[in-house]
């Protein structure tokens, strides 16, 4: 039976959080929502926060995952991660947004990681 969309993404989420650990990040939240958005995983490497959105597939008929990072969700994720940065009193720390992109289709499933993968206009 195959998996449902939120197994799916929740398996890749999982994947995408060992594979930073074992990069040396450190997970600081996971699934972070607020009103206007949702970060899959917020990291920190070396002295760089980093927001992770993860993209799951189960085959490669859509397009690559990283493809549906789009504008409207770009925005999402900077509203969410502005929002984290306040409620965490952050300041004066260099971010960036990256991408998982996972393919669950290939046997071992292959991750592709983009760094900086977007920006934000301030």
């Amino acid at each position: 039976m195959p998996m449902s969309k939120q197994r799916v993404g929740q398996a890749g989420e999982d994947m995408a959080a060992r594979y930073l650990r074992q990069k040396g990040y450190e997970i600081k939240a996971r699934n972070y929502r607020v009103r206007d958005g949702e970060i899959d995983i917020i990291a920190r490497n070396e002295e760089v926060l980093v927001f992770v959105e993860v993209k799951t597939a189960r085959c490669g008929s859509f397009g690559a995952p990283a493809a549906w990072v789009d504008e409207r969700k770009q925005r999402r994720i900077g509203c969410a991660a502005a929002r984290y940065l306040a409620d965490n009193e952050i300041e004066d720390i260099d971010c960036r947004f990256d991408v998982i992109a996972i393919d669950l289709a290939t046997h071992p499933p292959c991750i592709e990681h983009i760094e900086d993968a977007f920006w934000l206009e301030e």
